[in-house]
């Protein structure tokens, strides 16, 4: 692996980061508003299948306890 200069390092990575393409202020907050509904959605899904799951194995540890 060929050593680099620490002074051509860093010119690299600024011209690598002023190749991004930063999303903008609206994106940002459209997709965190985005990522909580996905996250409360999956929360209620798992919290009816486990309330599922838990009303099924009651009735058969009530059925054969």
């Amino acid at each position: 692996m060929a050593k680099t200069n620490p002074l051509t390092f860093i010119q690299q990575v600024r011209a690598e980061t002023s190749k991004v393409v930063w999303p903008t202020r609206r994106e940002v907050m459209l997709t965190t508003v985005m990522v909580f509904i996905m996250a409360a959605l999956t929360a209620v899904f798992f919290a009816l299948v486990d309330i599922l799951i838990r009303s099924g194995l009651q009735g058969v540890l009530g059925i054969f306890g």
